[in-house]
C-alpha cells in the first residue's frame, strides 16, 4: 500500500475563476476529495474534475460547537490519509485563510509523517481589495476577526482601514451559533465609538461574489444603523479611516539630519 497524503487547496471564492492550476491538478490527481465550499454549484463543479468527492458541510450543525466540527472534519480526512491515500481537502477561497481545518489537517499529517502541503488561492481579502478599490499600502489595514476583536484589547488605528471578519457572528462565545442579533452588535458599535470612530461614520458590509452571474455586496451605512443591517456569517464589515494621518515630527527630524549628513 502506498503512504497516504494530503494536499489542501483553495478554489477561490467565484467558480470556476479563480483557481489556479495546481489546485487543480491536486483535485484532479486525488484519490479522495474532500469539498468545504460555500455554494453547492461548487460542490457540483469539483465533483467535475474527481469522480470520489465527499462534502464537508454537513458537519455543520446549528447549536453544535464549531470546534467538534473541525474536530471531525479534520478526523475524517486523516482517516483516508492512514489507508494510503492521497488526499485533497477543496476550501473556499484560500484555504489558510479564516480556515482552521485545513491548518490542523496538514499539522496532524505531518506530526504523523506524511506528506502534505497547502496550496494558495484567491481569497474573500483579495476580493474586498479589488471589488472596494482599497490599497492596503495607502493608509495601512488592520484585520480582525469581529468577535476577537471585542473579547481582547487591541491598538486600533482610527487613521488606517479597519476589517472586521465574520461580523455576522459578532460577540458570540458559544461557537455554536450561525448569527447574534442586534444587542451583540450594539456591543460592538459602541466598542467601535469608543475607539474613535463616529456614530455617523460610513461603513461597508461587504460579500464577495461567488459566482459569474452575481455581484458582490458592498452597502454603505452608517455605523450606527449596523445592529439593524442584515448580516451573514459571509459578512465583512470594512471602516475607512475616521481619522488622518499625523506627521510623526520626531522621526522625520532625525532622518531629515541623516539626509544633511549623508
Amino acid at each position: 500500500m502506498s503512504k497516504g497524503s494530503l494536499a489542501c487547496v483553495g478554489t477561490g471564492m467565484m467558480l470556476g475563476a479563480h483557481i489556479g492550476p495546481r489546485a487543480r491538478r491536486h483535485i484532479e490527481e486525488a484519490d479522495v476529495v474532500f469539498v468545504a465550499v460555500s455554494d453547492p454549484l461548487v460542490e457540483l463543479w469539483v465533483q467535475g474534475m474527481n469522480a470520489n468527492v465527499h462534502s464537508l458541510q454537513p458537519f455543520y450543525e446549528e447549536g453544535k460547537p464549531r470546534t467538534e466540527t473541525y474536530r471531525q472534519m479534520v478526523a475524517t480526512m486523516m482517516e483516508e490519509v492512514r489507508a494510503g491515500r492521497r488526499v485533497c481537502g477543496a476550501f473556499y477561497g484560500h484555504p489558510g485563510v479564516f480556515a482552521i481545518v485545513p491548518h490542523k489537517a496538514i499539522a496532524q499529517a505531518r506530526q504523523e509523517g506524511y506528506a502534505a502541503i497547502m496550496e494558495a488561492g484567491v481569497s474573500a481579502e483579495d476580493c474586498l481589495y479589488a471589488d472596494l478599490g482599497i490599497d492596503p499600502g495607502t493608509f495601512g489595514c488592520q484585520h480582525y476577526e469581529a468577535s476577537q476583536f471585542m473579547f481582547y484589547k487591541r491598538r486600533i488605528d482610527p487613521s488606517a482601514y479597519l476589517v472586521l471578519w465574520q461580523i455576522g457572528v459578532a460577540g458570540d462565545r458559544t461557537l455554536a451559533r450561525f448569527s447574534t442579533g442586534a444587542a451583540f452588535r450594539q456591543v460592538l458599535v459602541d466598542l467601535l465609538v469608543e475607539e474613535g470612530y463616529p456614530a455617523s461614520h460610513e461603513v461597508i458590509a461587504y460579500e464577495a461574489a461567488t459566482l459569474a452571474i452575481s455581484a458582490p455586496r458592498m452597502e454603505r451605512m452608517p455605523l450606527s444603523a449596523l445592529p439593524s443591517a442584515h448580516l451573514q456569517l459571509s459578512t465583512t464589515l470594512v471602516l475607512p479611516p475616521a481619522q488622518v494621518l499625523q506627521r510623526n515630527r520626531v522621526v522625520l527630524d532625525r532622518l531629515a539630519s541623516l539626509t544633511v549628513g549623508a
